[in-house]
């Protein structure tokens, strides 16, 4: 039986009791710097087989490469895509194709607020006037709320995106969250991903194409110049780097 096969087969209702944050942070003290070199594969079949159900994918749909990579451990796998109310047509679009053409369980979150209800609570358009108020009520919080339900989570983070990410581990803890925070791609170059991409036929984000190499909240996401560092669209014009989520 291989890797993947046996790990698909053991997340399959299992693993349905969450554990304890000290059980959390002691089982990471015994695997973390095993599986720092490990292949994105085998980082996924360990979470697999290790939380189970416990455990999901998140996605922002800038494109499916983590799901695709997960949907080959763990056919079936949640992948949670939180819908801020402010996403461009595009993203919605690739999570419906997600959807449709893998082998995952999409769950679609949302803020507690609608937009509208937003707008009427703190005032219109908060993504100007208080960019890290809005993440915080349209992406921090919603997601915190959604990871409840697992104990560990798998993000699409690379080393190589942003200078902040350089030390991002791939097995961590999240204090906030107290949860187990896995980055299997988190060692993955430019050029690895690209190669993923095309060998797998995987879907991105039209919008990936057209200028955003890095896609956010349509407000507050601009097209970056080609050479430019592929993060200085998201938030142009203010100190701001990233949402809060991590």
């Amino acid at each position: 039986m291989s890797l993947s096969t046996q790990a698909a087969r053991e997340f399959k209702g299992t693993h349905t009791e969450g554990r304890s944050p000290e059980e959390l942070r002691e089982l990471l003290s015994h695997v973390g710097a095993e599986l720092e070199l490990a292949p994105a594969e085998i980082i996924i079949e360990w979470a697999v087989a290790t939380f189970g159900e416990r455990f999901c994918v998140t996605s922002s749909m800038g494109d499916a490469v983590l799901a695709h990579l997960a949907s080959t451990v763990a056919p079936g796998i949640d992948v949670v895509f939180l819908d801020t109310g402010y996403h461009f047509v595009e993203t919605i679009g690739t999570r419906d194709a997600v959807e449709a053409t893998l082998p995952v369980t999409l769950r679609t979150i949302t803020p507690a607020l609608s937009v509208v209800e937003q707008d009427a609570a703190y005032g219109k358009d908060l993504f100007q006037r208080d960019p890290d108020l809005c993440c915080k009520l349209r992406k921090v919080e919603p997601l915190a709320d959604a990871l409840g339900d697992y104990d560990a989570w798998a993000t699409g983070l690379r080393r190589a995106e942003t200078h902040n990410r350089v030390i991002a581990p791939v097995i961590g803890w999240d204090a906030r969250k107290g949860k187990v925070k896995v980055s299997p791609l988190a060692r993955w170059s430019d050029d690895q991903f690209a190669t993923y991409v095309i060998e797998h036929s995987v879907l991105v984000n039209p919008l990936v194409h057209d200028g955003y190499p890095s896609i956010g909240c349509w407000p507050c996401t601009r097209r970056v110049a080609p050479g430019d560092d592929p993060r200085s669209g998201r938030w142009a014009g203010t100190t701001k780097t990233e949402c809060g989520i991590h």
